[in-house]
């Protein structure tokens, strides 16, 4: 960081106290962060396909069925408000 007043605004971003005391400290380190980020900006990449995920596997899916009984017509008998299959509730905001 270049001086006290990009460390207090970057900890202010952050939501994090820093007192005048620890600004040099706080400033070295959010150097050294930027300094690995400019790391891995120097890095070649040309050639290098972008991926979703490290490892080739494909994700396993289950089959897209209903497993649970139909107890709409149970709940809606016991809801204490309803009209046309829809659950009425109180208005809360005005």
């Amino acid at each position: 960081m270049s001086d006290q007043i990009d460390v207090h605004k970057v900890a202010r971003l952050g939501a994090l106290a820093v007192s005048d005391d620890e600004v040099a400290a706080v400033g070295q380190k959010l150097n050294a962060i930027v300094g690995l980020f400019d790391q891995l900006a120097a890095i070649n990449t040309d050639g290098v396909e972008p991926m979703a995920h490290p490892l080739d596997q494909v994700q396993r899916l289950r089959e897209d069925v209903v497993t649970e009984a139909d107890i709409h017509e149970y709940v809606q008998q016991i809801a204490p408000k309803v009209e046309a299959g829809l659950y009425l509730v109180p208005k809360v905001i005005e």
